[in-house]
């Protein structure tokens, strides 16, 4: 793999969990870098509810996000803020979705709108609920590590379904401070370690990153355009 694949695809994984991969920093350096410790839970809260809405909305595009579930992120987690009829949830989701060992895991500046269809809604939305509440308690990022890995192994949180897939294709979205808003994306969930099963090879137009901690590999596809429909960056 040459090193623009390689770096694409550690930007796949920071991009499906808002988050830029501890590549980009020394590793045993975290002590020493600016998302050391959580920030105050403000931070990470948007004050005005409806702006939380309509970022999610952005995920993807109206045909899909009007008609979706809408979450938004509470002193308590997430919590519905406006009920679905299509199967789709929408939410923006903060650094804390990612795995509790990249460096930006803290950073309060995230936000990063995603679109869950109904299979992927199911596994994928009580994993960020049980994250949030975890972080929203207080709990440090060894003890979230743990209670992910216990809540899998005793089958709390289900493995991806076949046919998960979401939208992440805000304009808006701010994935990390190296990415920022990045690419417009699809991206698919599978369980297990499952790139070169999939095809994700260096010639191939799908990317995929393994995410051990959450049990399953993201395979993730530009697309050309973002979700009002204006064109995105080629490269």
């Amino acid at each position: 793999m040459d090193t623009k694949r390689r770096s694409l695809r550690t930007i796949a994984l920071s991009a499906l969990f808002a988050a830029l991969s501890a590549a980009y920093l020394a590793r045993g350096q975290e002590s020493n870098a600016p998302y050391a410790s959580m920030a105050s839970i403000d931070q990470y809260l948007m004050a005005d509810r409806d702006a939380e809405i309509a970022l999610a909305r952005t995920a993807a595009p109206k045909s899909i996000s009007d008609g979706a579930e809408v979450l938004v992120l509470g002193r308590d987690g997430y919590t519905t803020a406006v009920k679905g009829g299509n199967g789709f949830v929408c939410l923006v989701e903060r650094a804390f979705a990612a795995s509790t060992d990249f460096s930006e895991f803290w950073n309060p500046k995230n936000r990063s709108p995603i679109c869950l269809n109904a299979a992927a809604a199911r596994g994928h939305v009580p994993l960020q609920k049980l994250k949030a509440k975890l972080v929203l308690a207080g709990k440090s990022k060894a003890e979230i590590a743990q209670a992910v890995t216990a809540a899998f192994d005793n089958k709390e949180l289900p493995l991806p379904e076949p046919g998960a897939m979401c939208y992440m294709m805000s304009k808006q979205q701010y994935l990390n401070d190296g990415a920022k808003n990045w690419h417009p994306h699809l991206m698919w969930f599978v369980p297990g370690d499952a790139g070169k099963s999939w095809g994700a090879l260096p010639d191939s137009p799908v990317m995929a990153a393994n995410d051990p901690e959450e049990r399953m590999t993201i395979m993730m596809v530009w697309v050309d355009h973002w979700s009002d429909g204006t064109p995105a960056p080629k490269q």
